[in-house]
């Protein structure tokens, strides 16, 4: 049991069941990965389409009546040549163009805006890039036969019997006048067929977009299933965002260790090494001809601090104690800083020392 445990964490550490951190649902979102159900644009398209039929079908009803008009009037008389062929295709296609403007504008506003209110603005050539993996027939057959599939199946079953249904239902509820249409004029039958017609799609396309509904939520819980992470995932992204502490740690002491070299290789130029005696170490550089104030090249605490020392007394650098300069320099000053003004006059006692002091073993 014992030697089977750490097995047993290290399943259930790599389980998915942790929510999607925001950096992992932006990398999938790059990848063209995200929560969209493509019946609500194709129940926006069709609603938005039988609309325009309601309020514009007289309107392009006159305009194909038309050009049947031009084509029993005009056309027919025609003698067929290149050029009056060529003329016939051109004017053919401008009224087809202007008949069916409207749709295609709405099917591609109505269109944009039901891929808009799911996903928002979102441009990506990731899923259209080229896997060879979408060529394994096994993967294929998986997906061919997966839950997935079934879904859509039984989605497409069921928007064939949400219109059969609508039809169905309409039919029925005008039946009375569909049994008086052989008593009623061709222009009134028509009038009556179109009407019905319309309600069928009405009816068809707001079922249409309740199923829509149902279908966007569907893809949105499979979405967030299958970007769900484990706990070890949202370990290592932890670790990429904040970098490993290890690799943090050693980059850390590496860059301790180049300021360490720097201070040792800058202390020959120092005159004095100010100590606490035991905990601060600050070596001061001052040249009256070259320097406006004195400048700390080397300061270390504790095991730094020794190592200064240490060296200083190879260098033949005179040591001075003093306590509460020493810890001032440290707190208020970086290495390659300027004495500040509070500590001039002290730094500049301590140089004076040093330089009588130098004097007299001269």
């Amino acid at each position: 049991m014992n030697k089977r445990y750490p097995l047993d964490l290290q399943f259930f550490a790599g389980e998915k069941t942790e929510k999607a951190t925001p950096q992992k649902r932006q990398e999938s979102k790059r990848k063209g990965q995200v929560a969209k159900s493509a019946e609500i644009p194709a129940a926006l398209i069709m609603f938005g389409g039988i609309l325009l039929l309601y309020f514009a079908g007289g309107w392009m009803l006159d305009r194909l009546l038309t050009v049947f008009r031009i084509h029993f009037s005009q056309y027919i008389s025609w003698e067929l040549t290149e050029a009056s062929i060529q003329t016939l295709f051109e004017q053919m296609t401008v009224y087809a163009f202007v008949m069916m403007a409207p749709i295609l504008v709405i099917a591609l506003i109505l269109g944009i805006a039901g891929n808009y209110v799911q996903i928002g603005v979102l441009f990506t050539a990731e899923p259209l890039k080229m896997k060879l993996d979408r060529l394994d027939p096994v993967q294929g057959a998986k997906r061919i036969f997966s839950v997935r599939a079934l879904v859509e199946l039984a989605k497409s079953l069921l928007k064939i019997a949400i219109i059969g249904t609508a039809a169905f239902l309409v039919l029925w509820l005008e039946k009375s006048e569909l049994f008086l249409l052989s008593q009623k004029s061709i222009g009134e039958s028509l009038s009556f067929i179109g009407s019905l017609v319309l309600k069928m799609g009405l009816a068809a396309s707001l079922l249409l977009m309740g199923l829509a509904v149902l279908d966007y939520l569907y893809q949105k819980y499979e979405f967030e299933k299958n970007i769900r992470m484990s706990k070890q995932d949202i370990k290592d992204e932890f670790k990429k965002a904040e970098g490993d502490p290890l690799i943090k740690s050693k980059i850390k002491e590496r860059q301790r260790q180049m300021s360490m070299n720097r201070m040792i290789q800058d202390l020959p130029k120092a005159d004095v090494l100010i100590t606490n005696p035991t905990h601060y170490a600050i070596a001061i550089q001052y040249d009256a001809e070259t320097m406006e104030a004195p400048i700390v090249i080397a300061m270390g605490k504790d095991h730094l601090a020794l190592k200064i020392k240490e060296k200083a007394k190879e260098l033949g650098i005179v040591m001075m104690e003093n306590r509460p300069l020493a810890r001032a320099l440290y707190q208020q000053v970086e290495v390659g800083d300027s004495v500040p003004e509070d500590l001039f006059i002290a730094v500049a006692e301590v140089l004076a020392y040093i330089y009588r002091l130098k004097g007299k073993i001269g």
